[in-house]
C-alpha cells in the first residue's frame, strides 16, 4: 500500500513537471512570436518595397525581409493564417522600424505610397505636363504624346478632338511612382466623364467643353462666369468674331511663340486660335474647365451683353459688361484709369 503510494506520488510530479515543461515551452514559443510581430524592426531611412499582383503571403514575406522591413517571412505569413487578411499588391514606403503587425495591417488594407499632383482649374496641357514632370510622375514630353495620342478616350465626346484638352478635369489625384502618362490622362478623362454626367453635359460636348475653357480663363469669379458665358453665346449668335485673348495665347503655346505677355503682333498672327480673325469658336478648348465654368456655359445668363472687360477698380475682380461699343468703350477707358491709379505700368 505503501509502494503504491510512493508510485503515484512520482508520477503526480513526474505528470506536474511535464506541464511545467509545456507551459514553459508555450511561453517560449509565444514570446517568440510576440518578438516577431510586435518588436519594433525595420529600415530607418526610406525603403520602397513592390509587391506584385498575385503574390502568395508568403512570397509576401519573402520580399518584405530581403527588404529588411520584417525579421521573418514565416512570422508574417502566420499574421496572415491568424488574420485571414487579404494583402493588396502596390509599392509601399517605410521609413522607421514598425511591428510587423503593423505593416501586416498596411499591406491589408492597402496603404500604398502615392504622389499627390495637383491640376488647378484652367491648367492647359502644357502646364499639366510640367506639373507632372515636377512631380517625378514622368516626362513633360510624354505627358504632352499621350494627351495626343490618347485622344481615342473621348472620340464618343468630341469626334474631331486633336488631344485631350479640356477633357483633363482639374482635380488633386494620387497615382503610383510607376505611373505612366497613358494611365494619368486616362484617370483625368475618367474625372471628366463623371462630372459631365453630373452636370448633364450629353450634347454638344465640343461647343460646351470649349466656350467653358475660355470662361474659366477669363474670369475667377463664380457669380461672372454665366455672364462673360452669355458675352461668348451672343457674340456666336451673331456671327461675331469671338475676340478672346486666352485663344489668341493658346494658339502661340502650340506654335511655341508665346513670349509669356500678349503683344499687338500676337493679335494680327493668323493661327487657328485667333479668334480676333477667325469668327466662331477657336478649334478646341484652350485649356481644362472646372464645374463652374461648365456649367456656365451649359446654363449661360440671358443678357443682351457682347462685351466684357476686366474692372481692375474692383477688388473682388468683376468684370464690367456691356451691350454697346459705345459703353463698352467708356469701360475699357475707366478700367486704365484705375490700372494707372493702382500704379501698373
Amino acid at each position: 500500500m505503501a509502494r503504491r503510494t510512493a508510485d503515484s506520488r512520482k508520477t503526480g510530479r513526474s505528470g506536474a513537471k511535464k506541464l511545467l515543461l509545456a507551459v514553459f515551452l508555450v511561453f517560449l514559443v509565444a514570446a517568440g512570436v510576440a518578438w516577431f510581430v510586435l518588436m519594433p524592426y525595420g529600415p530607418e531611412t526610406e525603403t520602397f518595397v513592390d509587391l506584385a499582383p498575385g503574390s502568395s503571403a508568403l512570397a509576401i514575406g519573402g520580399t518584405l525581409e530581403q527588404a529588411g522591413v520584417v525579421r521573418s517571412r514565416f512570422a508574417f505569413d502566420l499574421m496572415r493564417v491568424c488574420f485571414r487578411g487579404k494583402l493588396k499588391a502596390g509599392e509601399y514606403l517605410f521609413d522607421h522600424p514598425a511591428p510587423a503587425i503593423e505593416v501586416y495591417e498596411r499591406i491589408a488594407r492597402g496603404d500604398v505610397y502615392t504622389v499627390a499632383l495637383v491640376i488647378p482649374e484652367g491648367a492647359n496641357i502644357f502646364d499639366i505636363a510640367a506639373r507632372v514632370e515636377q512631380a517625378g510622375l514622368g516626362t513633360r514630353t510624354s505627358f504632352l504624346n499621350a494627351a495626343v495620342q490618347q485622344v481615342g478616350l473621348v472620340v464618343d465626346l468630341d469626334p474631331h478632338a486633336k488631344s485631350l484638352e479640356g477633357y483633363l478635369f482639374p482635380d488633386t489625384y494620387r497615382f503610383p511612382r510607376n505611373a505612366d502618362a497613358a494611365q494619368i490622362v486616362a484617370a483625368m478623362v475618367h474625372r471628366f466623364r463623371a462630372v459631365a454626367a453630373q452636370l448633364g453635359i450629353h450634347e454638344n460636348v465640343h461647343q460646351v467643353v470649349t466656350i467653358a475653357s475660355l470662361v474659366e480663363k477669363e474670369t475667377a469669379v463664380d457669380a461672372d462666369r454665366p455672364l462673360v458665358a452669355s458675352v461668348f453665346d451672343n457674340r456666336l449668335k451673331k456671327k461675331m468674331p469671338l475676340e478672346t485673348d486666352p485663344s489668341v495665347i493658346y494658339g502661340l503655346e502650340l506654335a511655341g511663340l508665346w513670349r509669356g505677355a500678349i503683344y499687338q503682333s500676337d493679335l494680327a498672327r493668323n493661327t487657328a486660335y485667333n479668334t480676333y480673325r477667325h469668327p466662331g469658336l477657336p478649334p478646341g478648348p484652350v485649356a481644362n474647365p472646372g464645374v463652374a465654368s461648365l456649367r456656365a456655359a451649359l446654363y449661360p445668363a440671358t443678357t443682351n451683353y457682347l462685351y466684357f472687360v476686366a474692372a481692375g477698380a474692383d477688388a473682388q475682380g468683376h468684370s464690367l459688361f456691356a451691350a454697346t461699343l459705345d459703353e463698352h468703350k467708356r469701360n475699357v477707358a475707366g478700367y486704365r484709369r484705375a490700372v494707372k491709379k493702382d500704379g501698373a505700368p
